[in-house]
């Protein structure tokens, strides 16, 4: 049996540097996401999938006075027909598109559960129902009269619009968001009151300057309101150049309570800011005591927005308090412009505010144009028909003749009355109840009608400036029904001057009492209301294994330092530690301290005052005390060690001193002048006692004449003169009889 031969024809390969290969076809994708997925054309304001989801929900006769289809239908006809993507992906631009607090003018009309301003998720598309908007249907109008051009589908079985005809001026209106390959887009949404009058002018006067716009849109109009802050020279500059952002505050107001107290109430919050993740900070910062003059906050919103914030004392001014919420949450946010956009040729670029508005009226113009031709056309065809109906009613009984006796009748009739082969078939296709004498009135009526239209039409389409005058109407139509008197139109972000300086600190108003805070030996911090001694600091209640260690007193306004075996110095503020009625808090979830690191010290910040710091190799300098406080978690740091160092002393260097006193561990005391040793603000230091394989245990500066405090002794001056010397050396070991405690203070 022959055996058979398989040949596989190959195609020509060529050999192509990698490198090539791989950027010519990254190079495709870029450009297939730029204009197929993640920028807006300038024209009608819309992405594919939005323009596809409105055709396709047309094309399904869904428009305002319609009834509801299930969300479900619109997804699959949209696959199936236009936009081969995943059905979730749709979806979630369907419910965008229909939702109120994130479409300033929704698109579509939705039906059941598309999700609220708390972030909850909507309904699977199987629940949801939806249909287009008034708003969608002038976008959407006259797409049926030649007013765009439309292209084959994904697979070619139909055709879909290259563009909208947009007689709603959605790009500036409703905003865009999206990241492409190399570039992004973000336009906040505007109001069309105002985008109206701005269109208007730009009509009359091409060449406005920006200034100008911006007196008539006076910046971002957000569907849930807020207040905008930021100075009209940047909104100005934002526009003229295309990128920038506009700063956003959430809307509040006061509510008076007896007693002289009060609350505040947020009815407003920034644009796309999920309430529930807003609330759920707010909460944060009173847990974590960054905001100690805040003591709750409560969600009592319905169908608007009701968050009710509670301060401790009415002293405080509400301005401050909400000052310090807007630095620390998202009660105000900083929304992006970036206006970059498709432009009529397809072509990605960033526009200023006049050039968006102008590519808009271009649109329009152009759809005018379009749809005045399709129109004349039709009056053309449809006097013709008219004018072989009046010629028909004036030759009746012969055509009746013609009709009975001819079998072929049509070429009779073109011949004998000088028809047009359109003119003959409608004539031939007129209703017996048409020849009517009444009816020959009516299309007498209609011919003079229409006769009049063309004649407008002609004149249209000749002059410009009645196709800027017909614009210019439209506009004004536009204005009327969705402008600033209407519900959804009116303006929703109020304007107001960039906020002023608060002179007054939060921390002034915090409650000034005294306090005793008490830090364990495993690290657990809090605060206890008084000024407790060692005994009562020792009969709180610690964990199991547990004792006091540090215990300090201050008042609840001051901030503590606490100085780490890592040479950091730690900045805590006393209105943010926990109260001792519980254990208290680990100090290592305040400030970023490792586990394998330990506080050497913890002392109240009083300022000016001047500190001894050293490490456990000998080494350390003299820093001021107002050089070391730290303004984040991370601390600040001032002595820098070697690798298996630490640090080991700190001590407050009196007024008047003049000697310092270092003890090792292996008991070993030096006495030394105390300007051999520098001030510095960081650094690690110069060698205070030398030693060998011994480390430093404790140093402290005095006062000579006054004698050296060690444990619970004062050792007169006359009696130090034996271990008094220079800084460096080795020291030597107390006389039988001193304290025998390695370090000064137990």
């Amino acid at each position: 049996m022959a055996k058979r031969n398989n040949v596989v024809q190959l195609a020509e390969v060529k050999p192509v540097q990698f490198g090539d290969a791989l950027r010519e076809r990254y190079l495709s994708y870029a450009l297939s996401t730029i204009m197929s997925r993640s920028l807006p054309d300038v024209r009608d304001g819309l992405k594919p999938v939005h323009r596809r989801l409105m055709y396709a929900m047309r094309q399904l006769r869904l428009d305002p006075n319609s009834a509801f289809k299930k969300s479900a239908r619109v997804v699959g006809d949209v696959i199936g027909q236009y936009h081969p993507h995943g059905d979730q992906s749709i979806y979630d631009a369907l419910v965008r598109l229909a939702q109120e607090f994130a479409a300033r003018y929704p698109l579509i009309e939705g039906q059941g559960n598309f999700g609220n301003i708390d972030g909850d998720n909507p309904a699977a598309m199987r629940y949801t129902e939806a249909r287009l908007t008034e708003v969608a249907e002038a976008l959407l109008g006259g797409i049926d009269e030649n007013a765009v051009d439309f292209r084959p589908n994904y697979d070619g079985s139909t055709e879909e619009p290259i563009v909208l005809p947009g007689g709603f001026p959605n790009l500036l209106a409703n905003g865009a968001a999206g990241i492409a390959v190399g570039m992004a887009t973000s336009i906040p949404p505007h109001n069309v009151g105002e985008l109206c009058d701005a269109l208007l002018h730009l009509i009359k006067t091409p060449n406005s300057r920006i200034e100008t716009l911006v007196d008539l849109v006076k910046g971002p109009d957000f569907p849930t309101g807020g207040i905008l802050v930021e100075p009209r020279e940047a909104i100005v500059e934002a526009y003229r150049t295309g990128r920038g952002a506009f700063r956003l505050r959430a809307r509040w107001e006061v509510e008076q309570l007896p007693r002289g107290q009060y609350r505040i109430v947020v009815t407003q919050i920034p644009y796309q800011v999920q309430k529930g993740k807003l609330i759920e900070r707010i909460a944060e910062i009173i847990n974590a005591k960054k905001l100690p003059i805040l003591e709750d906050v409560r969600d009592e919103s319905a169908d608007d927005v009701r968050i009710v914030l509670e301060p401790k004392t009415g002293n405080v001014p509400a301005e401050l308090l909400m000052e310090q919420l807007f630095k620390l949450s998202d009660l105000e946010t900083r929304f992006p412009l970036n206006l970059n956009v498709l432009d009529k040729d397809n072509t990605p670029r960033v526009m200023d505010l006049r050039e968006a508005l102008q590519a808009f009226l271009d649109h329009r113009r152009e759809v005018l144009v379009r749809r005045s031709t399709f129109r004349l056309a039709a009056i053309e065809r449809r006097l013709e028909i008219l004018d072989g109906y009046l010629i028909a009613y004036l030759n009746l009984d012969e055509l009746i003749k013609i009709i009975r006796e001819e079998d072929e009748p049509k070429p009779k009739m073109i011949k004998a009355f000088g028809l047009t082969d359109m003119q003959a078939e409608a004539i031939l296709n007129m209703r017996l109840r048409a020849l009517r004498r009444l009816e020959e009135f009516e299309i007498r009526g209609e011919h003079k009608k229409l006769s009049a239209e063309r004649k407008d039409l002609k004149a249209l389409l000749k002059d410009e400036g009645l196709q800027w005058d017909a614009i210019a109407e439209e506009v004004r139509e536009t204005k009327k029904k969705f402008g600033g008197k209407t519900e959804l139109g009116r303006r929703r972000t109020e304007l107001a001057d960039a906020p002023a300086e608060i002179e007054h600190a939060i921390e002034d108003f915090v409650e000034r009492e005294p306090i005793t805070v008490v830090l364990s030996e495993k690290g657990w911090i809090r605060a206890a209301k008084g000024h407790l001694d060692d005994k009562a600091a020792g009969e709180l209640k610690y964990k199991e294994g547990d004792t006091a260690r540090f215990a300090i007193h201050a008042q609840s306004t001051d901030k503590i330092l606490l100085f780490g075996s890592n040479g950091r110095f730690y900045t805590v503020g006393c209105d943010r530690l926990p109260s001792a009625r519980g254990h208290g808090e680990p100090i290592r979830l305040m400030i970023e301290l490792g586990n394998e690191q330990d506080i050497v010290q913890v002392d109240v910040f009083k300022g000016g005052r001047r500190f001894l710091v050293a490490s456990d190799a000998g080494r350390g300098f003299i820093v001021p005390e107002d050089e070391v406080v730290a303004q984040t978690k991370n601390g600040k740091q001032v002595l820098n060690l070697a690798d298996k160092e630490k640090a080991q002393v700190l001590s407050v260097v009196p007024d008047g001193a003049n000697q310092i006193a270092v003890l090792s561990e292996g008991r070993k005391l030096l006495i030394f002048p105390l300007d051999q040793v520098p001030e510095m603000g960081r650094g690690r230091g110069v060698l205070l006692q030398k030693s060998k394989g011994d480390y430093l245990s404790d140093a402290q500066a005095f006062i000579l004449s006054a004698g050296l405090a060690w444990a619970n002794r004062v050792i007169p001056a006359a009696e130090l003169k034996f271990w008094r010397g220079e800084r460096a050396q080795a020291g030597r070991m107390p006389e039988k009889g001193w304290p025998r405690a390695k370090r000064f203070k137990d």
